[in-house]
């Protein structure tokens, strides 16, 4: 059986600089039915296990370490039995959540994750914090682009440990070049596609978000 993307939306809170916020996240699984990845298993984890099911997970994927995506892996970690991986430049966030223990390996830039015969490509894309991470699937017709890009435009940039001009830098880079077909999986909402958001990179600059 080929691979496959199954869903769910979680309901959850989104701290940090002194703020709480009420968030929906998307959380993604890449797979068949016998092996998959998870890909921020936001909120909830009775709902991920639920959504894994029998499946054996070989990894838990983070686009970044903000807390609405990461404060349930360890919860998560114990139910599936599956190694953590963040990107390093993100572990000033990370340890404000587990200041006591570490993500079981660091993504690099291009690494590749194989499940159920299919390839996850790690794209490295700061901005939305330093370690923000996409995943291209598979050759680039699916982006998962956690809080990088959305429809609309970037993620926020607000907070500390993000920076406007390093995500637009990210996006026009790393993203853009990627066919305008591609499907945009993202951290929050509706998904979007390259060739949707791609006309709009010089309104973004412009109004500075």
């Amino acid at each position: 059986m080929s691979a496959r993307i199954d869903s769910l939306v979680t309901s959850g809170t989104f701290s940090l600089d002194g703020g709480t916020w009420d968030v929906e996240n998307n959380v993604y699984l890449i797979g068949d039915d016998a092996e998959c990845v998870v890909i921020d298993p936001a909120h909830d984890a009775d709902a991920v296990e639920r959504a894994v099911g029998a499946r054996r997970v070989t990894a838990i994927l983070l686009t970044h370490g903000h807390d609405d995506h990461i404060r349930q892996v360890a919860d998560v970690k114990a139910r599936v039995d599956a190694p953590v991986y963040l990107h390093a430049d993100d572990a000033v966030l990370w340890e404000q959540v587990f200041p006591d223990v570490a993500p079981d390996h660091t993504i690099e830039d291009g690494q590749r994750f194989t499940v159920a015969g299919a390839t996850l490509e790690a794209i490295h894309t700061p901005g939305h914090s330093p370690g923000s991470t996409c995943f291209s699937w598979p050759d680039g017709a699916v982006l998962f682009s956690g809080d990088t890009l959305f429809q609309g435009g970037p993620g926020a940039t607000g907070r500390s440990y993000s920076d406007f001009g390093t995500i637009v830098d990210s996006i026009t880079n790393r993203l853009l070049t990627l066919p305008p077909q591609t499907r945009v999986l993202t951290g929050h909402g509706p998904a979007t596609t390259i060739g949707d958001e791609a006309p709009h990179r010089q309104e973004w600059i412009d109004r500075g978000h």
